[in-house]
Parts: structure tokens; sequence; C-alpha cells
């Protein structure tokens, strides 16, 4: 969780692989991230972070990235600010992270897991990602999540490359037919992975 890192854009990184460390789930079709708040650091005095209470406030006082998120989701609640915008980027395998959209963060709360008090947090995808914190991101179509199992087929077939150019950074998962016209997301015939160049520059063009 990086709350407003550098700059107005907030991060989290996400995991539906199995053994991951916090019970992310998505849900209502891919639209919906209900993301699970971070643990306390294990140190000396703390060494198992999974049977305390996950932290809203650090040793010194201030804010944890648990409580930074928190505040913000309950500012939009109360009508004082608008929604957080957040960049979700989701591991599919060691060391492989891919961008999974621009959500808005609508809705934060604690509930009880196995005995301690953990964060929730409610995230939204944005039907188009505009705005403080969708960079250079906001042409791209992420109107639904592709699956991670989709996404690690695709990644094998396409050898971790862009399948225009051969790039290997950047990287972005695509779909050939875009969901807005009738595209697929749980289909690996229809995700291509393509480097940023060309994913903008396809737009909603069917090639």
């Amino acid at each position: 969780m990086n709350f407003r890192l550098k700059t107005d854009a907030s991060v989290i990184l996400m995991s539906l692989r199995r053994g991951a460390p916090y019970a992310d789930r998505i849900e209502e079709d891919g639209r919906v991230l209900i993301y699970e708040g971070h643990d306390v650091p294990r140190t000396s005095r703390v060494p198992d972070p999974k049977r305390v209470d996950q932290p809203p406030y650090n040793f010194g006082g201030g804010l944890t990235q648990n409580g930074l998120f928190y505040e913000a989701a309950q500012q939009q609640r109360s009508g004082h600010s608008g929604p957080e915008l957040v960049r979700v980027y989701e591991k599919i395998r060691p060391g492989i992270w891919v961008f999974n959209g621009v959500f808005r963060l609508v809705d934060a709360w604690q509930e009880s897991s196995g005995g301690r008090k953990v964060f929730k947090f409610r995230l939204e995808l944005l039907e188009e990602a505009t705005g403080p914190g969708a960079g250079g991101f906001q042409d791209l179509e992420h109107n639904r999540l592709i699956p991670t199992a989709v996404k690690l087929e695709v990644w094998k077939r396409d050898k971790g490359k862009c399948v225009m150019c051969g790039s290997e950074e950047n990287l972005h998962f695509d779909h050939v037919i875009p969901y807005s016209k009738g595209g697929s997301s749980i289909t690996p015939g229809n995700i291509q992975i393509l480097c940023a160049k060309h994913n903008l520059s396809k737009r909603d063009r069917i090639e």
C-alpha cells in the first residue's frame, strides 16, 4: 500500500495467488476489489504479525498506510472529498506484476479475522481511467479485470513480450476485441500482451 506515492497517485499491490499473505478478492464481475490492509512489520516486539490487529497508527503516533487509506475512504463517504484514485497492480508470478487499472476507493472498515481485526477496503473500477492518478493510462481499456489464470496462460503463450514489437517493458494485457465491443475477458484467445505504446495506439480498433 502506498498512499499518494511521490505524486498524487496512490498505489496498491494485490494478489489472488494461492498462499498470498492477504485475503484480497474480486467481486461483481471484476468491477469491485475488496483489498485487505497490511500487518504490522515483524520485529522482536511483534514476532508474529498475524496474531495482532492491523494497526491504524505506527509506534510514533502517525497514520500507517492502513490509516491513510481508511481516512481517505471516510472523507469520501462523508462528502468532504472525492474518492481517492488508486492504481492497482496484481502479482501473477514471482517478480511479475501487471497493471489492473485505476480504481476509486469508496469504503473502508475493520472486521474480525482469525481472532484479530483487519482492515478491508472497497475499490470500484473506473469505467474510464481519467483524472489524478490515471497518469498515461487514460486511454486504455480496463472495463473488466482479466482473471489471473487467463493472464498466466497468455503470459506463457506470448512469452512475456509485446506481440507487436517484442518489447519486454511496460507491458499490458489487451483485449483483441475490446470489452466495449463484446470481447471476452475470460477467453485467452481474446487477450494479448502489448507494450504501453501499442496499447495506447490501438485503442478500440479491432485489428
